[in-house]
């Protein structure tokens, strides 16, 4: 009787530890969150961008924005005139020019060995009502803007004098050169045609201890000014 007293008594206490033993069961269960560790994406940058691979030059010869419009209409769109020298070409005493052009984008873009990018050089006549024609253009008597070797740009400028006219050049690093070419006008022929090559190099630090080479008609024979083409004189 005793027994089954205290068994009632202990019955209550019983369930109350068996609920609770359920619940812990039941909270145990639970999955336990696993933190998860965010990751950002990296997308891969190109170094090879048009933007990234155009390097910066400087031209020698400023731009000229002022041309008479006589001349100015010479010049064909997305090209900029860099000098501009008068002088009597043909010995008719009337005023002539030549106009060396560069590509507007010359100092920006890229380009191989191969296929630099060319100034035209422009020879241009005066007539007795004053204005000009094209008498021969030529894209392959001018340097460009990378042939100058540390030095930079290697165009220094056109020189006119009685029917001749000389394309000076100036370039190198520790090792410098110039390369002054000359084309002489034939009244016979009505044309220009290459007379000379005065080819000049030194060592910066002895600049005074200078190399001459010159070469003439005999070396190169009758060459038209439009069919001189510099890139293969060298």
């Amino acid at each position: 009787m005793r027994a089954m007293t205290l068994k009632n008594k202990l019955f209550p206490l019983i369930l109350i530890l068996t609920f609770l033993n359920s619940c812990s069961q039941k909270e145990a269960k639970k999955p336990v969150p696993v933190a998860v560790k965010k990751t950002t994406k990296i997308v891969p940058v190109s170094l090879n961008s048009k933007k990234e691979e155009a390097i910066k030059r400087i031209a020698f010869n400023d731009n000229i924005n002022d041309l008479a419009k006589e001349l100015n209409k010479f010049i064909h769109e997305g090209f900029t005139a860099i000098s501009s020298t008068s002088g009597d070409l043909n010995k008719d005493h009337y005023l002539d020019y030549i106009l060396v052009l560069k590509k507007n984008d010359e100092a920006t873009v890229i380009h191989d060995d191969d296929s630099p990018s060319k100034r035209p050089l422009l020879i241009l006549l005066g007539l007795a009502d004053k204005t000009f024609t094209l008498a021969a253009k030529s894209e392959n008597a001018v340097y460009c803007i990378d042939c100058g070797g540390m030095m930079g740009d290697p165009f220094v400028e056109v020189v006119i004098k009685n029917g001749y006219f000389t394309i000076e050049h100036y370039g190198g690093s520790a090792w410098r050169w110039t390369r002054n070419i000359t084309f002489k006008y034939d009244a016979k022929e009505n044309y220009w045609f290459l007379h000379k090559i005065i080819s000049e190099s030194f060592h910066a630090p002895d600049s005074e201890n200078v190399a001459t080479t010159m070469e003439t008609k005999k070396d190169f024979g009758k060459v038209p000014f439009e069919k001189f083409d510099i890139y293969k004189e060298d």
